[in-house]
């Protein structure tokens, strides 16, 4: 029984984002709450650091893109929530989220980061299916004889 307890009080991840700035990003269907403040460049997602949550290298460069972009990368801590949809989805979310949060903390920033399309939802979705045919867009096969 013990054992249990230890386990969970570890998986808790205590950090103090009091003095922090607060955005919401979105992409597709997953949604990221992301905390952002002054710090060593430390990034958590969901409790984990974020190299552990994503395996693939290209998420893992998309979401420290914004850092680079405004030349600091190490100068910023985040912590990060995300729910919904899959990883490129949940990395996509965070950079929008990231970036909003960055132009909160500096307004001088907004210009860089809108130029790159980083502050800005991207809107695409799957289109859903329709009746009548095989996907969204896709028909069944057509035979005239």
């Amino acid at each position: 029984m013990e054992n249990v307890q230890t386990t969970e009080k570890k998986s808790k991840l205590r950090l103090d984002f009091k003095d922090s700035k607060y955005a919401t990003g979105r992409r597709k269907t997953s949604i990221a709450k992301v905390w952002l403040k002054k710090g060593s460049g430390k990034i958590y997602v969901n409790g984990k650091l974020f190299s552990d949550y994503f395996s693939s290298e290209n998420h893992k460069m998309l979401i420290t893109r914004p850092f680079e972009i405004i030349k600091r990368p190490t100068e910023y801590d985040v912590r990060c929530s995300v729910k919904g949809g899959g990883p490129t989805g949940q990395a996509g979310a965070m950079v929008h989220g990231i970036s909003k949060a960055l132009v909160m903390f500096d307004e001088n920033l907004k210009s860089t980061l809108k130029s790159e399309k980083l502050t800005t939802r991207d809107s695409r979705a799957v289109e859903r299916k329709k009746p009548g045919r095989k996907k969204a867009r896709r028909s069944f096969q057509f035979s005239k004889r």
